[in-house]
């Protein structure tokens, strides 16, 4: 399983533990049920997993063992209780939390990259530039998202976007129904990045800012030839 359980402490151990041993058992039974579109998300639970790990080790990139550790589960809520546990249909405000957590992670993503940029000498960037970039990174993701969910519906007849059966799901019928969880998707992930990017200019100006400055520092720690000047060019 790589290095997911490398070095990491033995609740992070048990938590994966437990996430793995659920994507084990629903997935015989979602092919006993011949429920393929279980099937494939569970695949892609573990897909995914396994491509985290990949990255880590290619580019000899460690994340902090809590940073990995909301990764994993944000995966793991994101498709398996999202969609084979149909959270998503259970609770209201389960994919409008996701969704922000999402731009607050892929905003902090977008800055440290920016910032490693930035520290290596490779983009002279103000503080404000280097937020508008974790900002926008953010944003674009969530766009693809977006068009991954509409071609998804479009090609597999599946229901992302919630605009399908109108009145079996939400009890009326309204053809903005659709257009109106994409653009409240799109509006959390926006705030989401926002305030990751605020976070990270006050970091900047600052040097610290709530906890951000403690991931940050964290992450440069594990990784110092992507942050250190002196190692740029072994990146």
């Amino acid at each position: 399983m790589l290095s997911i359980f490398k070095n990491r402490s033995k609740s992070y151990k048990v938590i994966t533990s437990l996430i793995f041993l659920s994507l084990i058992i629903a997935f015989p039974i979602s092919i006993w049920e011949q429920n393929w579109l279980n099937t494939f998300l569970i695949f892609l639970t573990f897909l995914l997993f396994f491509i985290v790990e990949m990255v880590q080790d290619k580019y000899e990139f460690v994340l902090p063992g809590e940073l990995q550790l909301v990764l994993i589960l944000f995966i793991y809520a994101g498709i398996f209780l999202g969609g084979v546990a149909e959270f998503y249909y259970r609770f209201w405000w389960f994919d409008s939390l996701l969704h922000a957590i999402s731009g607050i992670g892929l905003g902090f993503i977008g800055f440290l990259i920016a910032y490693s940029l930035r520290k290596t000498g490779k983009f002279n960037a103000d503080p404000f530039f280097i937020a508008l970039f974790g900002f926008c990174f953010a944003l674009s993701l969530g766009v693809l998202w977006e068009i991954f969910e509409f071609g998804m519906d479009e090609f597999f007849g599946l229901n992302m976007q919630k605009a399908r059966n109108l009145e079996q799901v939400y009890g009326y019928f309204d053809t903005r129904l659709g257009v109106l969880d994409t653009m409240y998707d799109l509006i959390l992930d926006a705030l989401g990045a926002l305030i990751a990017s605020i976070s990270g200019y006050l970091y900047l100006k600052n040097g610290e800012f709530l906890i951000f400055d403690e991931l940050v520092q964290s992450v440069e720690k594990k990784n110092p030839k992507y942050f250190n000047p002196e190692e740029k060019d072994e990146v």
